[in-house]
């Protein structure tokens, strides 16, 4: 491993193209690099809520996802390559359920804030959304493995529901949406 990254500026993309793990090249523009990108994005971004000050187990949690994620942009690396399965689907589902057991029902709409850490959920919920969109995009010109797509989906319900847990964690409260005439009677 120590030489496999030794060079970081190829120069090989000057023209447009990038590199896949299989040894093609595609265009920079292409469904599946933007899926590619998309995934990578929603990485960095969860790294930034891990450098937030968060639950333990809602750290360990997204350092798992983390490593998910990255199994992912493998698969996308690599067309014809399967990474992301359906155990990691299932332990997606098993932690929204166990957070948002810990949460009041939600009787209002919920604006993205409360603590820097939630808000920072939210921003790492609409990223999965868009990596979700460019997955589904590379979908209807390739062949993607289903947990690819199911992944992303479970995931962006986990950041919405951790954003509320986050925020419960500390005491503080979910913020609220009101409507237009709420807002004008205050």
């Amino acid at each position: 491993m120590a030489n496999r990254l030794s060079v970081i500026a190829t120069r090989t993309g000057d023209d447009g193209t990038t590199g896949l793990g299989d040894g093609s090249r595609i265009p920079k523009d292409a469904p599946r690099i933007a899926a590619l990108g998309d995934v990578d994005e929603l990485n960095s971004v969860i790294g930034v809520l891990l450098a937030e000050s968060l639950p333990p187990e809602v750290s360990v949690d997204l350092m798992a996802i983390q490593h998910d994620l990255f199994d992912m942009g493998a698969e996308l690396c690599i067309p014809g390559h399967t990474a992301v399965t359906e155990i990691q689907v299932a332990r997606l589902d098993a932690r929204l359920a166990h957070y948002n057991a810990t949460l009041t029902p939600l009787r209002e709409f919920i604006l993205p804030g409360g603590t820097r850490a939630a808000a920072q959920a939210h921003v790492a919920r609409t990223v999965c959304r868009r990596a979700e969109r460019a997955v589904v995009a590379l979908a209807g010109v390739e062949s993607v493995n289903p947990p690819v797509r199911q992944y992303l989906n479970r995931l962006s319900d986990l950041m919405f529901v951790l954003a509320r847990h986050i925020n419960n964690a500390v005491g503080t409260p979910d913020v609220f949406w009101m409507s237009p005439n709420a807002r004008k009677a205050t």
